[in-house]
Order: C-alpha cells, then sequence, then structure tokens
C-alpha cells in the first residue's frame, strides 16, 4: 500500500490498488481514485507448454537491425519426440520450405556466435563481425569463396577494431577448419570490399605486444606479481626499435620473465606425458636443458614457435636492463641470464 490524496477524507490516506480492476481505493472512505490503472511492473508468468519450464520470460531476444524482419519472425518449433504434435511437425517443415532471404545470414551469424563463445570473447566484438559479414554479404561478391575462412576473417578485424586483438593462430583454432593462408586471404578481401564501399581505408587499430600479455600470462598461470613485472617490461620494449611481431615480442618477454622468477618452477614441472610430446623425436628422447624446456612451454601457451622466441629473446637481450623492471630484478639476476 501507498498514501495518496482522497478528495473525499479530504486528507493523506492509505490506497489498496486492486491488479484485477487496475483500480487505486482509498482504505478508509472505498473510493475509487484513479481506475483501469496500467501495470507497469514485471509480469512473472510463464506461458510455456511445459509444466517443468518455470522461465518467466516470454518476449523473445532484442530485434536484430541486420536482418530483414529484424529478428522477430515466428520460428515453429519442432515437436519433442513420438509425444509431438503432428500439426506443428508438418507447420515446420512447410516454414523451413519457404524462402527466407535471411537463412544464410542467419547460419552466419550463429556460426561467429560459436567461435566468438569458443575464444571467450565478449558480445561486441560478435556484434561487430557480424556488422562486418552484412556489409560484405550486401555486395554479393562472397559466393565461391571459403565461408568458414570469410567468418574468420571477419571475427578477426572486428577483435582489431574492437582493440581486443587475437592472434591468427587462436581465431583459426576455432574458425572450422578454414586454415591461417585462407583466412589471411579472406581477410584481405574484406578490407578491399570495405575500403571499396566506403572509400577509405579501414582503420584496423594497432598491435601491441602488451594486448596479448595479460592472456598468456593466464594460460601459464602466472602470479599477479609476475604478470605486472612482464605487462612493464613489454611496455618499455616498445621504446626500442626491435623488429618483431609484438606476440614473438610477448613471447621473449614472458620467458625472460620466468627466468628471472621462481615461476621457472613451474616450467619444470611437466609432467612424463607432456615430456614424452615435446622430446621424443626418432627412436628415444632428447635431452631438454631448463631453457629448453621454458620455450617450449611458452611457445605451447602461446602459439610461437621456439626459434621465434629465441630469435625474439636474442633482439631483446642488450636491451634487458633497460626493459625488466628494476624492484623485479637485480643486475646480478640478469647478468646470470643465459647468452644468446
Amino acid at each position: 500500500m501507498s498514501d495518496a490524496f482522497c478528495s473525499d477524507c479530504k486528507k493523506n490516506t492509505e490506497v489498496v490498488f486492486d491488479h484485477s480492476a487496475g483500480d487505486m481505493v482509498c482504505s478508509e472512505c472505498g473510493l475509487v481514485l484513479e481506475s483501469h490503472s496500467i501495470d507497469e511492473t514485471s509480469e512473472w508468468r510463464t506461458f510455456a507448454n511445459e509444466s517443468g519450464d518455470n522461465d518467466p520470460v516470454r518476449v523473445g531476444g532484442p530485434a536484430n537491425p541486420l536482418l530483414t524482419d529484424g529478428g522477430l519472425s515466428t520460428v515453429i518449433a519442432k515437436p519433442n519426440g513420438a509425444s509431438g504434435d503432428f500439426l506443428s511437425g508438418s507447420l515446420g517443415r512447410w516454414q523451413s520450405r519457404g524462402s527466407n532471404p535471411d537463412r544464410s545470414l542467419i547460419l552466419a551469424f550463429k556460426t561467429i556466435a560459436t567461435m566468438s563463445d569458443r575464444l571467450g570473447l565478449v558480445a561486441t566484438i560478435k556484434d561487430r563481425a557480424n556488422e562486418i559479414y552484412k556489409k560484405v554479404e550486401d555486395q554479393k561478391s562472397t559466393r565461391g569463396r571459403n565461408q568458414d575462412a570469410l567468418l574468420a576473417a571477419c571475427l578477426y578485424i572486428a577483435c582489431r577494431q574492437e582493440d581486443k586483438p587475437r592472434t591468427v593462430k587462436e581465431i583459426c583454432s576455432v574458425a572450422n577448419g578454414a586454415t591461417k593462408k585462407e583466412i589471411g586471404r579472406s581477410k584481405e578481401y574484406i578490407v578491399k570490399q570495405l575500403e571499396a564501399e566506403k572509400g577509405q581505408s579501414v582503420e584496423m587499430g594497432t598491435i601491441h605486444a602488451g594486448d596479448f600479455m595479460r592472456r598468456f600470462c593466464s594460460n601459464l598461470g602466472m602470479t599477479n606479481q609476475v604478470v605486472k613485472a612482464a605487462q612493464e617490461a613489454v611496455h618499455k620494449s616498445e621504446e626500442f626499435d626491435i623488429r618483431r611481431s609484438p606476440v614473438s615480442i610477448a613471447a621473449a618477454v614472458i620467458y625472460i620473465i620466468t627466468q628471472l622468477s621462481d615461476e621457472k618452477k613451474l616450467l619444470r614441472g611437466l609432467n612424463i606425458l607432456q615430456f614424452i610430446q615435446i622430446g621424443f623425436s626418432g627412436g628415444g628422447l632428447i635431452p631438454f636443458t631448463h631453457t629448453d624446456t621454458a620455450r617450449v612451454y611458452i611457445s605451447n601457451a602461446t602459439g610461437v614457435a621456439e626459434g621465434t622466441i629465441r630469435n625474439s629473446y636474442k633482439d631483446l637481450y642488450p636491451h634487458i636492463s633497460k626493459i625488466i623492471p628494476s624492484w623485479y630484478a637485480k643486475e646480478e639476476d640478469l647478468r646470470n641470464l643465459c647468452s644468446p
């Protein structure tokens, strides 16, 4: 109940709201102060056929401006098992046979959503990838091209534009069999199509090594202090002219930080199966040094080849004293690092 001014009582009185009639009634004199009012609160009722379904939502998903009907068309569900209604099954088959201009777009959006979920991407990146694909699809120039590679390339471009870049290897891992070369070609093709539509260059965003650092460190299970030191080191490395890809620099910095911390104990803790997979060649096991094992372990976590980590480490080595934070490692520790 709430208070309201009653014209008969000439004072503020408690009022009772009759939900069935929509009337607001004075609790003292019974005067109807307001009739046929609209209840704007949530309607916590379910209209599902299944008795076990307690989901109160009955409004569907949000409108999708990329689809012709806004994504608000009616879809006839398939019957459940043998007890399903024959009429529902027949209507569903007739509907699927009908012409739906957005059928290919809906399937493409579902594929992009699946890839985004597997990579743990936010909804804004998924929506941006959908927009990019819609623009390319509207130009009617995707016929004969690898659909999976196109969708993966749209997701790669969306990650770049949203300043949450992913490596091509990461995108390739969820691209339903599309290769890195196919994704790269599709990316170049999409960029050309977008530039032709806009009449100007497409902003892709700049990739920095720090964009990958926290995710790579998380894959390796590093502590917060080690992650902080790695982020500071990779930020300082941008001050030097190191002609390596950002992903390679990030992997090399992690390798350096690992050698200076207690995290190297974790790298020694490879189980025997991992050691066999890493070190088995020909007729037996290859004896690894600690640094070799660390590079292989970091390579598996970052997707950067072991040789690339070694070469990037060689380029960073002359600047180590200026890159590594002074609070993290002393000069004596830096001198004890293995020479490239």
